[in-house]
């Protein structure tokens, strides 16, 4: 097992928590992670019929056979079972006595938040870090930027070799197939996969909710309503624009992309790293990839997933900011190869706009070689598999 960027926070948290609550998108690795860290503890998936059955049916005689602690994944299966945690790790609260993994974050966060205040760790685990990929699969794979979108960074793919078209291609049957049902009644499944596949459409866009639905067919109720449902199940991440009470100037529609940026690629119908290359979404996909680099770099390292990005009214934009203690740090992204003088004007924008909150700055472009341009560096996408987050890398 490739050892994951979060595992240091995961083993310091549980030696101050009795529970160490793990959510993540289906097949992040959650289970793998919780299984290596804690190998000590009894292990029990909720996935099995007869243990959820057990567990749902008789919650008191299930946790009495764990009652040293036990990993307990997919808890989302049996939700219950966090309100008699709550008793037993009031009567002995020792550290690390339980893991709960989940896939479906905001009912299982609903869950906890409500039985387990103050007495668990949360903690977010997302695909592989290219920083992870890299040490699976070495550098190499840092050569090839229209590949490394293809095939995504679901860790089953690149652990058993998989082909990325047909694995990507299961994941959302069976999202569609079994989450959907468990999260709510989609009637008119057909619909909905459109529905995503116009959101992959959009990756990189402002989220247009009325036009998004149009689009798809269903009116604006429904298509907010879908929107949360593939926030919930952790398929795309809605980045927030930044705004202060006096920049009125500022929009505030998020722009969408896709928690694995390989999955957009497959639902776009790309199947071959040079239809990626010459799609007209090419430089959206590439901004999918660095924002979620940097949502990844947050998360591992128990920051919160605040990631902003500025455009104001008159087009002015910067594509990611990311808080550097009371200041911004501002990152354009560009696709391209060969550096243009165009790639600074957003950064120019946002120093002249906001001097007090703008601090250092980089441009993350597709070339290879990255330039030290003044005032702001130009940075390799390269650059993001030596597993330092992008501020660090500028600096």
């Amino acid at each position: 097992m490739i050892a994951r960027d979060l595992a240091p926070l995961l083993r310091r948290l549980a030696g101050r928590y009795p529970v160490i609550t793990l959510t993540g998108p289906r097949q992040s690795g959650k289970t793998t992670l919780a299984r290596a860290e804690f190998a000590q503890l009894p292990y029990f998936s909720l996935e099995d019929p007869d243990t959820r059955r057990f567990a749902l049916e008789d919650p008191r005689g299930f946790l009495s056979g764990c009652a040293g602690g036990a990993v307990l994944d997919e808890i989302q299966r049996a939700p219950e079972l966090t309100s008699y945690l709550q008793g037993m790790v009031d009567a002995d609260p020792a550290p690390g006595r339980f893991v709960l993994t989940g896939s479906q974050q905001f009912e299982l966060m609903r869950r906890v938040s409500q039985s387990l205040a103050g007495r668990t760790a949360l903690l977010r685990l997302l695909p592989f870090s290219l920083a992870e990929l890299a040490r699976l699969r070495g550098p190499a794979v840092c050569t090839d930027l229209p590949q490394t979108l293809l095939a995504g960074f679901y860790p089953r793919i690149h652990d058993r070799g998989l082909d990325p078209s047909q694995a990507l291609a299961d994941y959302f049957a069976t999202y569609v197939q079994r989450d959907l049902r468990e999260l709510v009644a989609v009637h008119d499944l057909q619909r909905f996969e459109r529905f995503v596949r116009l959101c992959a459409g959009r990756t990189g866009q402002m989220l247009n909710l009325s036009q998004l639905g149009s689009d798809a067919g269903v009116s604006h109720t429904t298509a907010r309503a879908w929107t949360d449902l593939l926030q919930t199940s952790q398929i795309i991440h809605l980045l927030p624009p930044w705004f202060t009470n006096t920049g009125k100037r500022l929009v505030r529609s998020p722009k969408l992309y896709f928690v694995d940026v390989g999955l957009a690629c497959w639902l776009l119908g790309l199947r071959h790293p040079d239809q990626v290359a010459r799609d007209p979404l090419w430089g959206a996909l590439f901004e999918n990839l660095v924002v979620i680099e940097a949502l990844k770099d947050r998360l591992n390292t128990g920051e919160s997933a605040e990631l902003y990005f500025y455009r104001d009214s008159a087009g002015n934009e910067v594509d990611l900011l990311v808080p550097d203690g009371p200041s911004l740090w501002p990152v354009e992204i560009k696709a391209g190869a060969t550096v243009n003088p165009d790639y600074f004007k957003g950064l120019r924008t946002f120093f002249a706009h906001q001097p007090q909150r703008a601090s250092g700055g980089c441009v993350v472009f597709g070339g290879d070689a990255g330039q030290a341009r003044s005032p702001w560096p130009v940075l390799s996408w390269r650059i993001l598999a030596r597993g330092r987050p992008v501020a660090q890398a500028a600096a």
